[in-house]
């Protein structure tokens, strides 16, 4: 794995630890989950994460499961959408791309920074309600990864295009 790729990946996972460390006490407990439109209308960066999610995909065996569908949303009401998929994407981030970033590049190197500011964008999203239909959902979803094993995480790479349209969909 090249230097500037672990610098980079080291950098950002940096950055969202410290992010993740912050307390929230000084922002309001229902603060918005939103993202700008125009993080999702960049034409090169939405090239790069479907062509990792292409290419990952073709090295994913197993059609049986999916992780991002309807399942997912089950039982999460729309408002919450968005606090959902900022859990999904940082797990994404932390236990799935991290441990898989020297493979599929060079679209891995372009497209973890790329979702890690919406990550950093995001680290203000709370929910004021009971997020225990949540919390279940992203914890299925974080078995199934783990009971899988590195096809499981080849399995959410391959998913990206997934974790983007949902994030776009329920954040913007």
């Amino acid at each position: 794995m090249s230097f500037s790729l672990m610098g980079t990946l080291a950098a950002s996972c940096l950055l969202l630890v410290a992010l993740w460390a912050q307390k929230a006490d000084a922002l309001p407990i229902n603060s918005q989950c939103k993202l700008e439109a125009a993080n999702f209308q960049q034409p090169y960066i939405v090239n790069r994460t479907f062509m990792l999610a292409k290419e990952a995909s073709l090295a994913d065996n197993n059609t049986d499961v999916r992780l991002i569908g309807e399942e997912l949303f089950r039982g999460v009401k729309a408002k919450d959408q968005c606090y959902l998929m900022k859990q999904v994407l940082n797990f994404t981030l932390e236990d799935v791309l991290l441990p898989q970033s020297d493979r599929f590049q060079p679209y891995m190197q372009e497209v973890v920074p790329f979702l890690t500011k919406l990550s950093i964008h995001l680290s203000p999203c709370h929910i004021s309600g009971d997020d225990q239909n949540i919390q279940k959902n992203v914890r299925q979803l974080k078995e199934t990864v783990q009971k899988l094993g590195e096809s499981g995480e080849i399995k959410a790479i391959g998913e990206l295009d997934l974790l983007f349209m949902s994030l776009r969909n329920a954040c913007v």
